[in-house]
């Protein structure tokens, strides 16, 4: 998938994006930083950087100035912190196709890197300015706000959607609306645009989480490039979950606790049996309906706007295009 289609200059600056990327973690410790690397050369999708990029080019920018590239490149670096310490809480052993920096080296090893890539991010901010760099400390703290929220509500059968909306709001959407934020203030755009990008990048975000959790559920490990069903194996019920516990005592009789592999192919299949999954898709398509309504009040550039609102049109039809799991099969 491409991650933005339709904007003639996205694929060059997303080059240079890359670039700064390596550059961005070169230190004199080559242990370091192939560490810190590591996850870059595993690519992945770069939305947040893209939806930096096309901030800029609502303001007109085509191609970026260095600045917007620069504030791309800060805040995909904050994410890749974020998963070298979520591959930590989760003990994961892979992460986009490849092995994880917590499985190849250690625990510690990946916390110091993943605090030296949020503190490269932050030392980037500060060259934007201090509202910048600002933006991009909240935003930490939101994240790790978000995560915490969803650390509390382990293994509760009765979690509701307002406390995974708050969690994903912060762990997921935060970055997301920051990366659109950062772009349209260093592109120059007017502060009326700015709010409503940043509530665009918002809704992108909620989108973004409800599927990526609902492909936890559907798709298999080598189209996550991770293993899937981890979220129900380490009980963090997520959006299809809570809908599905509504009507499915089996689910909930099985949840509440640590599952092993059959347990997770079974509630993965009770999951997808009753229309939760298309329950959360509808949450993600109202979040698409308002991030659209966003675009059209915030009169940037048509082509931008089309752009924007056809990534969040993408990003569901992603999990659309996922096989569900039926009752009774055994999840890979």
């Amino acid at each position: 998938m491409s991650v933005v289609e339709g904007l003639p200059w996205l694929a060059d600056d997303l080059g240079r994006v890359e670039a700064a990327l390596r550059s961005a973690v070169q230190t004199g410790d080559p242990f370091l930083t192939d560490v810190a690397s590591h996850l870059i050369g595993a690519g992945g999708k770069r939305i947040r950087p893209a939806l930096a990029l096309c901030a800029g080019y609502a303001a007109g920018q085509e191609p970026v100035s260095d600045d917007v590239v620069t504030g791309a490149v800060a805040v995909e670096l904050v994410h890749l912190g974020s998963l070298y310490h979520d591959d930590v809480i989760d003990e994961a052993s892979t992460r986009r196709g490849v092995e994880s920096v917590n499985h190849r080296w250690s625990n510690i090893v990946a916390i110091l890197a993943g605090d030296f890539l949020l503190a490269r991010a932050s030392s980037l901010a500060a060259s934007l300015g201090v509202e910048v760099a600002g933006i991009l400390a909240a935003t930490i703290g939101e994240l790790c706000q978000g995560q915490v929220l969803e650390l509390q509500r382990l293994y509760d059968v009765n979690r509701d959607e307002a406390a995974y909306f708050g969690s994903i709001a912060g762990k997921t959407a935060s970055l997301m609306a920051t990366a659109c934020r950062i772009g349209a203030i260093v592109g120059g755009l007017d502060r009326s645009a700015v709010e409503a990008l940043t509530d665009y990048g918002r809704h992108a975000g909620m989108i973004f989480q409800i599927v990526d959790d609902i492909l936890d559920l559907t798709a298999t490990d080598e189209e996550l490039g991770k293993p899937s069903g981890l979220d129900l194996a380490e009980g963090i019920y997520t959006l299809p979950v809570i809908y599905a516990l509504r009507s499915s005592p089996e689910l909930k009789s099985l949840l509440g606790r640590p599952l092993d592999p059959d347990g997770v192919a079974q509630g993965r299949a009770l999951t997808c049996a009753d229309g939760a999954v298309a329950n959360a898709l509808a949450v993600a398509d109202e979040h698409a309906a308002q991030a659209a309504r966003v675009l059209a009040e915030a009169k940037i550039d048509e082509a931008v706007a089309e752009a924007l609102n056809r990534l969040c049109r993408s990003i569901i039809d992603r999990s659309r295009s996922a096989p569900s799991v039926s009752p009774g099969a055994r999840a890979s």
